[in-house]
């Protein structure tokens, strides 16, 4: 088919075609910007009524008097606040029987002895002290033991009684440490 506009006119008619597609497109646009801001005024002016009304309500119950504590209350509140500082002071005094004394003991206990017990006593007189009660298969391995525990710079002295020794094998010993 032939072509019987001249490359002007087609250049202007295509031109125009893409100016009035874009004129319409923005026309299109604004309008659907239009409908939507019209849908959202009342939802708007909902909100805004009540948010009126909520910061009115705020307003009055900051305005009224806040009521008296009767002394139940009160004493119940000086109570609980008691109770609770006696906790907090148990809580500071408290001597944690931390991991690293129970890992020292168990790093330095030799494969064949077999530890039953560990206790910790904190006494006002004594201090504080970890018993350990357990069974050492000889007196050698029992006095191995004792040795490493010595050497560990997590215990201040090491106290293993005579009366431990008296048999020769299948020790049933006591042993008592304090912690540095």
């Amino acid at each position: 088919m032939i072509n019987l506009i001249p490359k002007e006119e087609r250049k202007n008619i295509t031109t125009d075609f893409y100016s009035r597609l874009a004129v319409l497109f923005l026309s299109v646009v604004s309008f659907c910007i239009l409908v939507a801001f019209i849908l959202m005024l009342p939802s708007y002016f909902v909100s805004s009524v009540k948010n009126s009304t909520i910061d009115a309500r705020l307003e009055a119950q900051k305005q009224e008097p806040l009521p008296t504590l009767d002394q139940t209350i009160l004493a119940s509140i000086q109570n609980t606040n008691n109770e609770l500082n006696l906790v907090e002071q148990s809580q500071k005094n408290e001597f944690p029987l931390s991991l690293k004394v129970i890992t020292a003991i168990v790093l330095n206990k030799r494969p064949d002895i077999k530890i039953t017990q560990i206790l910790y006593e904190d006494d006002a007189t004594t201090g504080k002290k970890i018993s350990i009660n357990g069974t050492a298969p000889s007196r050698e391995v029992l006095l191995l033991f004792r040795e490493a525990l010595e050497n560990d710079p997590n215990f201040k002295s090491v106290n293993l009684p005579i009366s431990n020794f008296v048999k020769e094998t299948n020790i049933q010993f006591y042993l008592s440490l304090i912690p540095s």
